[in-house]
């Protein structure tokens, strides 16, 4: 595994490190059915926060699920599970065994960092290198789904990531309703379009601000730019997912909105968004109950 002291990993991209490396890349690919990754144009759209409500969503709906977080400078997914300072295991075989969040597989940069505050300082190469080593050299196992959290924008990680992952069913694009964001969105999916990527459609998070009163939504950063923008760009709209100091309250827990969607606006519409997910990648055989 890539050290996170320097950027010397470039010896992992030839020779005999080369071969082995994909071989357990081919390895471990074989054993994944469906692979999701989450893009967003601009950060602070919540783009992790669906890519963890995604996955625990799907895992408790009864799919064998691994979570991955690519984000290398600035992983947040093991503090939303409340996973930071969890130390990884080698297995039987000198691999990573992903830490474990109530059945759902988690692998992330974080865990392998001495502290919080310590700063991944990485050129384009040495993280090309540590994601591929994400996925061949941890043990994944077998999986239904493989739910991919990128970092904003369309540099190294999601180029890497992507390619190394070859037949992806989609991409799940994370925005807010501003403008500035959505000018950045409309750059992911042509990311998506120039990689053949299919994009399983957009979210607008944010869309709204629940009153924890009254109960109704006030439009806080405006309202249906993401869904005007899917359909200029003639890509699915999956739904809006608005604000709510409920879904606060349970992140801090570490316990993601999934867990309380019967009782949040936020949890509602997720779980809508997530059935169409399973509409658009599951087949009959595959389809599990549903235990949200």
């Amino acid at each position: 595994m890539a050290q996170h002291q320097s950027c010397q990993g470039d010896s992992a991209h030839g020779g005999q490190g080369q071969m082995n490396g994909d071989a357990g890349i081919e390895e471990a690919l074989k054993r994944i059915g469906h692979k999701i990754v989450v893009l967003s144009g601009k950060g602070g759209v919540g783009k992790s926060t669906v890519a963890v409500n995604l996955a625990v969503s799907l895992s408790m709906s009864g799919y064998k699920t691994g979570l991955l977080d690519i984000d290398i400078h600035g992983p947040s997914v093991p503090k939303m599970l409340r996973l930071d300072g969890s130390i990884m295991q080698p297995s039987e075989r000198g691999k990573l065994v992903p830490v474990d969040f109530g059945g759902l597989k988690v692998m992330s940069i974080g865990f392998l960092l001495p502290g919080e505050e310590e700063a991944v300082i990485w050129r384009g190469p040495a993280k090309a290198s540590a994601i591929k080593q994400f996925i061949g050299e941890v043990e994944w196992g077998d999986l239904d789904y493989l739910v991919v959290d990128c970092p904003p924008g369309t540099g190294d990680e999601p180029l890497t990531v992507i390619q190394t992952l070859e037949k992806i069913d989609g991409a799940v694009v994370v925005t807010t309703p501003q403008d500035v964001a959505l000018a950045d969105v409309r750059k992911s999916i042509s990311f998506c379009g120039q990689l053949n990527l299919p994009i399983l459609g957009v979210i607008e998070n944010m869309s709204g601000l629940v009153c924890p009163h009254c109960g109704e939504t006030i439009d806080v950063f405006k309202a249906g730019g993401g869904e005007t923008m899917a359909a200029e760009m003639r890509v699915p709209f999956l739904g809006r997912v608005p604000m709510d100091p409920k879904v606060v309250v349970a992140g801090d827990d570490g316990k993601p909105y999934s867990y309380h969607h019967e009782s949040t606006e936020a949890g509602k519409a997720f779980g809508d968004i997530v059935s169409q997910i399973l509409e658009k990648t599951v087949t009959g055989n595959e389809r599990k109950g549903t235990k949200q």
